[in-house]
């Protein structure tokens, strides 16, 4: 790719070949530009070259920022992971669902870093959201399924004692060997603590999961001794000798606080790298350049099998992740392409299908690394997202009519890019408020959860029936429902809320330009005061027909 970038940006593809420019790339037939002398050429080349080593730079700080925020995350729910410790199996079952959508929000937060140029924030929010609706309607169908059938759990448990499965090596940490060397001098984590929680050992909950090392020295006399300098320990955080020192080694923080510190500046070097990002990709990535790769990215293979171009688009997802580590690090760094036009959301989906089977083989071999005694319920609950994530793929893909996510990508696309203050809202209900009332509905009781989801589910299908039947068969509907107008406006329309939104924006903007420039005028005004009483005070001394020549001599000694 970033061959033929360089190629087409120097001009030496010929325009009228433009066309025919992929399948020779590999001749490099070139086609001197008559519009660039020798210098122009090379400033052109050193140019293109140092754009590439800074989107390397920046791509590498993204990731990092990633793993950071990993990090962060799990300090602030460690509390949260010492309660999932001790679930079995079954219950452990719908936590997966949840994290399952949880793990998308990464790639919406990035999305909405892209909110500058409308048409790009249009096609990013759809490319990042439709991995929330795969998500969504994967957990709508599949956690009622499970609920009454325990069908992953029988899978899984079939599995299980179907074979002899030992325990092995650790998985492998691919991406680690490259970001480690950076991300280990801001934060590292304890990972015995972290086994020791999923093992129930009741002493690691006093341990804090920042990792620290106490200095020791050795006194030489017949025999060496160890002496633990405990000034540099706390008692609730695990006593390791080793050598190497990150950022909070000797912060007297708790887990919390450090999470939120890293939580904040992760947050603020993702969305300044994916901004500096997307600026290189959209001046690398132009012209001749973005029509090319855009066609090879977005090319189906010729009849009749275009159909396995989606399922390849799919094994490519699944592989990218392995080798990262993380469903979150390829759908966000594949964002910004699919805000820029590069990926086109059709061939963006199969990719994040992928993305979701590569990051449950990452958690199988994890799972198999486990300890014998909790080998068996970890492989389970690994299994259980991979099939979780196999049947949502079943339900939402190999036929083009049940693709329903793209569709409703697309609209909620089009929808930001109309009212964009609607990203954050979405975020905020998705992500955050409609989570809490269901913990809070299930924690009153199922009883409650259905009494009040029940019909809140009816409605919602009821309502998409309807719009359906709206767009396709409006004559088989009442009169009233062909349409949603006997509604106040407000219930069926976002320009009401639109006009509030932009009102008080305005108003908060007037009114911190009101308070910046009454502070000036003020400001101003006690200035011109002093100066005024400056004034006064001189023309008291100096022009004061009272003021007698000895007084003025005695002022003059007194200086003196």
């Amino acid at each position: 790719m970033f061959l033929l970038s360089f190629c087409l940006q120097t001009r030496v593809f010929s325009p009228a070949n433009a066309e025919l420019a992929l399948p020779r790339v590999s001749r490099f037939v070139c086609v001197c530009a008559a519009d660039l002398d020798t210098k122009g050429k090379v400033l052109r080349v050193l140019k293109s070259i140092v754009k590439f080593i800074l989107l390397l730079g920046l791509l590498y700080v993204f990731v990092c920022s990633l793993d950071i925020l990993s990090s962060a995350f799990q300090l602030n729910i460690y509390y949260f992971s010492l309660y999932i410790s001790v679930l079995e199996v079954k219950s452990a079952v719908p936590i997966i669902m949840g994290a399952n959508i949880g793990t998308s929000v990464t790639n919406t937060i990035v999305a909405v870093m892209q909110a500058g140029d409308r048409n790009e924030f249009r096609r990013a929010f759809a490319g990042a959201t439709v991995h929330d609706f795969f998500n969504w309607l994967s957990v709508l169908v599949l956690l009622p399924l499970e609920v009454a059938s325990g069908y992953l759990y029988r899978l899984t448990k079939l599995i299980i004692d179907s074979f002899n499965i030992q325990t092995g090596a650790d998985a492998p940490d691919l991406l680690k060997v490259i970001t480690e060397p950076l991300t280990k001098n801001i934060i590292e984590l304890d990972m015995s603590v972290i086994r020791d929680i999923a093992t129930g050992d009741p002493a690691a909950r006093n341990k804090s999961l920042v990792k620290i090392w106490c200095k020791t020295e050795k006194i030489t006399n017949l025999v060496n001794i160890t002496v633990p300098g405990f000034a540099n320990c706390t008692s609730d955080r695990l006593l390791l000798i080793s050598s190497g020192t990150h950022m909070f080694v000797y912060a007297d923080l708790p887990d919390l606080a450090v999470g939120l510190i890293l939580l904040a500046l992760s947050l603020l070097a993702l969305c300044t790298c994916l901004i500096l990002i997307v600026k290189l990709l959209n001046s690398m990535l132009k012209g001749q350049v973005a029509v090319i790769i855009k066609k090879v990215l977005n090319t189906d293979f010729p009849f009749p099998f275009a159909w396995v171009t989606g399922y390849l688009a799919m094994l490519v997802g699944a592989g990218m992740t392995f080798i990262v580590q993380s469903s979150s690090v390829f759908t966000s760094a594949i964002t910004p392409l699919v805000g820029i036009g590069v990926i086109s959301l059709e061939r963006a989906y199969p990719l994040t299908l992928g993305s979701n089977i590569g990051t449950t083989t990452t958690a199988i071999l994890a799972a198999l690394a486990s300890p014998g005694e909790t080998l068996a319920n970890s492989l389970q609950v690994s299994l259980c997202h991979f099939f979780f994530n196999i049947s949502g793929i079943l339900l939402w893909y190999p036929i083009p009519f049940t693709r329903i996510p793209i569709r409703l990508a697309k609209a909620l696309g089009n929808c930001t890019a109309k009212y964009r203050w609607f990203a954050a809202l979405y975020l905020i209900l998705i992500f955050l408020l409609f989570p809490l009332a269901v913990l809070g509905l299930s924690i009153a009781g199922w009883q409650v959860l259905v009494g009040v989801g029940v019909p809140v589910l009816v409605l919602a299908i009821f309502v998409i029936v309807v719009n359906i039947m709206q767009k396709h068969c409006p004559r088989f509907l009442p009169s009233f429902l062909r349409s949603w107008d006997f509604l106040p406006t407000p219930l069926h329309s976002l320009k009401p809320w639109d006009r509030v939104v932009t009102a008080s924006m305005t108003f908060c903007r007037t009114r911190c330009c009101c308070c910046c420039c009454k502070c000036c005028k003020e400001k101003e005004k006690d200035e011109e005061k002093d100066d005024m009483k400056t004034k006064d005070k001189s023309l008291e001394m100096y022009d004061n027909p009272a003021l007698t020549i000895e007084d003025e001599a005695k002022v003059t000694a007194t200086h003196l």
